[in-house]
């Protein structure tokens, strides 16, 4: 069961902080680059970078930047601002912990937070400014329900049973 996903359906409050790790790889910014359709050589040929005395093919930012929707996504956030500022390159192999700070939450359910994104050697590679609208009560009784009937839709929590839980049509 998500961790994230049940904090959401419990309540969320201002210094509440959510951290994710993932392991950039190749493979990750081909399928991202197939998505994006971004093919900037900085991606994808070394003598590109060689040029701009880089060290080897760098990610995608908005790649590593996505790993915020990983946390919202689990506590069903709808996000309404992204303010990125880009410190240092992510390279291949490279392993980032992000971690999500609220801030502010109104009483509408609107949520300010900041994201800090360092990588395996501590060093900042990117900062994030978020605005979102964090699910309501509704939603979280829904969230409830979900996570009752095993959370089948949540990829990052897949039930026992079934490790094909597919997305329905009419909700994807």
């Amino acid at each position: 069961m998500s961790e994230m996903r049940k904090q959401a359906i419990e309540g969320l409050n201002v210094n509440d902080s959510f951290t994710v790790e993932r392991t950039f790889t190749e493979q990750d910014v081909i399928q991202f680059a197939g998505i994006t359709r971004d093919y900037n050589p900085f991606h994808f040929d070394d003598r590109f970078t060689a040029v701009k005395k880089l060290p080897g093919r760098i990610c995608h930012g908005l790649l590593v930047a996505s790993m915020i929707t990983q946390i919202g996504g689990q506590m069903g956030w709808l996000a309404s601002r992204f303010d990125l500022q880009f410190k240092q390159p992510v390279y291949f192999g490279d392993t980032i912990t992000c971690t999500v700070t609220l801030n502010d939450i109104d009483e509408t359910g609107r949520i300010k937070a900041t994201a800090g994104f360092v990588n395996q050697n501590g060093t900042t590679v990117l900062n994030a400014l978020l605005e979102g609208i964090v699910a309501g009560q509704e939603e979280r009784e829904v969230m409830k329900t979900m996570l009752a009937e095993g959370d089948p839709t949540n990829k990052l929590n897949p039930p026992e049973s079934d490790e094909s839980a597919t997305i329905p049509a009419d909700e994807g």
